[in-house]
């Protein structure tokens, strides 16, 4: 959910977004949240558009612990982050996958609104790696296991944020709980502590980190002292640090490269900010969101575009050329203050932008370059509540809601669906989608659907 990246040109900036790593396994990977370009959108993907516990089911395998981590994919590997709740004395075992066609458990039931009371239990922090082929745990690692020292959002998870991989190595983040380093077959290369968080609420944590040439660049914010920090991919060892004037937020870094030279951009309450990778210096900043910003940005037409959706709305469309501070000035190409997402981010497809409406079940469509509304808060029959962020494929929108229901529908600035498609389980995570095949992670399962 990431509490809650299609390799392409777009525009005159000639902006190329991408992970700033040289993916040698090309459009068959996921390598990062939303895919290798970092806006959920699949070009060369053909996944299924109908599928049910009994049908276009691949394979499901029971994933140990619990989190709304949203896999990656490298080759033939799936990589996600848990958390297993588990005693002093006591240590988790794999567990095999669990083969198609069976219905899983009933969904868990919806949780309230509130940070929660401090842990008392012990939780092994977890990364998993599945063989795509088949759903069987490759390995699993312990990357630390302690008593959390605050508690979370009753919606969020001790696993939230995604991994990250540039094909050689794999980066996973618990926040509070450290930042590690693997290669790809489990081995520890390098860890980091950077502290505890104080979360808003207690709500919890949930941004992944991005990775930006040599750097893997995180953002911490929250309550206590926020700061932005990068770490050397190799080595872990810090290369800058920098204060941010910021509350607790949730959103993951965007990585782009503007006129040859990368930007990583940040969105949050009081500002949104682009660094300079290399140097930590900000290219540019421009207020206007609204608190607790969750959503990640997404770019194309040499722009960037910024929703969230708490105690009010904010949809902004800012130029990626922008320099020092483009508040309130024609930099902001256009903007608008309404039916914008809390926790799931925005889907950009060609030339429109699709964006939920908080959590609910409305979705919007509007023209990328102007503003211009195609739809607005049409609602998705079916679905009850939304926290996954939107993917695209084959012409195609994928809009998975927190019920385990799925609507597919035509990627066009006319509404229409094409399917709606129901498993057994809660959805949180995003969906991935490669080649022919779907995934999803459930509370309880993690799913490969494909139609052969």
């Amino acid at each position: 959910m990431n509490f809650s990246h299609r390799l392409s040109v777009f525009g005159a900036a000639g902006s190329l977004v991408f992970s700033s790593v040289a993916f040698a396994a090309g459009l068959s990977s996921w390598p990062m949240w939303r895919g290798p370009s970092a806006d959920g959108v699949a070009p060369a993907a053909q996944p299924p558009l109908t599928w049910s516990e009994e049908k276009n089911i691949k394979w499901k395998a029971k994933i140990p612990g619990f989190g709304f981590s949203t896999p990656i994919v490298w080759q033939d590997r799936i990589f996600l982050l848990s958390a297993v709740e588990t005693t002093e004395d006591s240590a988790p075992a794999p567990v095999a996958p669990t083969p198609p066609p069976g219905g899983g458990p009933e969904g868990r039931k919806r949780g309230g609104f509130g940070g929660g009371p401090k842990p008392t239990k012990f939780h092994e922090f977890v990364v998993v790696a599945v063989n795509r082929a088949t759903g069987a745990i490759l390995w699993q690692k312990t990357a630390r296991r302690e008593v959390p020292h605050e508690g979370k959002h009753q919606t969020n998870s001790f696993a939230s944020g995604s991994p990250v991989t540039d094909g050689e190595r794999l980066y996973a983040s618990f926040g509070s709980r450290g930042l590690y380093c693997y290669d790809l077959d489990g081995k520890l290369l390098w860890e980091k502590d950077l502290g505890d968080m104080t979360t808003r609420g207690g709500f919890g944590e949930g941004a992944s980190p991005a990775l930006a040439g040599e750097n893997l660049i995180v953002p911490w914010d929250h309550e206590a002292g926020s700061f932005i920090v990068a770490l050397d991919r190799k080595t872990g060892v810090e290369r800058w640090r920098k204060s941010r004037e910021e509350r607790s937020s949730w959103s993951t870094p965007l990585v782009v490269s503007v006129g040859g030279k990368l930007q990583a951009i940040v969105a949050a309450t009081k500002r949104t900010r682009s660094y300079d990778p290399v140097t930590g210096d900000i290219v540019w900043e421009a207020g206007g969101l609204t608190p607790n910003v969750i959503p990640s940005p997404v770019t194309g037409h040499g722009l960037v575009y910024l929703t969230s959706g708490f105690q009010g709305n904010a949809v902004q469309a800012i130029k990626l050329t922008a320099r020092g501070d483009v508040t309130d000035t024609p930099d902001i190409v256009w903007s608008a203050r309404k039916s914008t997402p809390y926790v799931p981010s925005p889907l950009l497809s060609g030339d429109r932008l699709y964006f939920s409406k908080s959590n609910d079940a409305y979705l919007s469509c509007v023209n990328a370059l102007t503003g211009e509304v195609h739809y607005q808060d049409q609602p998705l029959e079916g679905l009850r509540g939304i926290y996954a962020s939107p993917v695209v494929a084959n012409g195609h929108v994928y809009i998975a809601g927190r019920e385990g229901l799925v609507m597919v529908l035509k990627d066009s600035a006319k509404f229409e669906v094409v399917a709606t498609n129901k498993l057994n389980d809660r959805i949180d995570a995003s969906p991935v989608v490669l080649d022919r095949e779907l995934f999803l992670r459930g509370h309880e399962f993690l799913y490969c659907i494909r139609e052969d």
